[in-house]
């Protein structure tokens, strides 16, 4: 038998994130913990993406069961729709291999939305409420959360605008320069080097899947 997939679970009051703890981005939320599960195990075709668009073989089998290793007290973030709290899995040091793989699941992510906001019309399709952003504005605000990510790590940058592509190109190879290597001596950031990745992994397909769905019509 297939060996389960390791989650951890943040749960807040009214909103409950999963996600897999050797898969920075795999993340999906819902408001109970059984809806999460299962969202996430619905997603693992449209990770599988990513994952083989970065090199890495990802089982077919990777969403039929899963192993919760941490159930984490969600905060004011999670409720807000943010994956925003610190498991202590985040803060153990990040050996070579797993930093390497980390970049290329970043690289791939970036790659993938790039490609994605290519094929999407500028105008995307209303949400359900009649909300959400256009593309380019989806497109400057994921730029904007990297900024601001990078900060927490000790990389600092002012925002460029989201089709300077030199100026956004310069803020990721800093991330990918930091994430992408194992995890210095000394090197004490606000966020883990852990948490820094999977939230930027996350951040970034989470709006690639949007933009896939609402480029579409209903």
């Amino acid at each position: 038998m297939a060996k389960p997939t390791v989650v951890d679970l943040e749960a807040g009051q009214k909103k409950v994130f999963v996600w897999a703890v050797d898969w920075p981005g795999w993340c999906r939320s819902a408001r109970t913990e059984e809806q999460a599960l299962a969202a996430l195990a619905d997603y693992q075709p449209r990770y599988a993406v990513v994952a083989d668009k970065a090199g890495l073989r990802f089982p077919k089998t990777a969403g039929d069961t899963f192993e919760i290793r941490e159930r984490l007290t969600g905060d004011g973030g999670t409720e807000f729709g943010i994956p925003s709290t610190i498991s202590a899995g985040d803060r153990e040091p990040v050996k070579a291999a797993e930093a390497s793989r980390a970049a290329k699941l970043m690289t791939a992510a970036w790659e993938l939305l790039a490609e994605v906001a290519a094929e999407s019309p500028a105008e995307l399709r209303k949400g359900p409420r009649g909300g959400g952003r256009d593309r380019d504005k989806m497109l400057d605000h994921v730029v904007g959360a990297e900024v601001a990510y990078a900060r927490q790590v000790g990389i600092k940058h002012k925002q460029p605008a989201f089709d300077d592509e030199e100026a956004v190109a310069a803020v990721r190879a800093d991330l990918l320069a930091l994430l992408g290597k194992p995890t210095r001596a000394g090197a004490e950031t606000k966020w883990p080097q852990r948490y820094a990745v999977r939230r930027v992994v996350w951040h970034v397909l989470d709006h690639v899947w949007e933009m896939q769905d609402r480029a579409t019509p209903a």
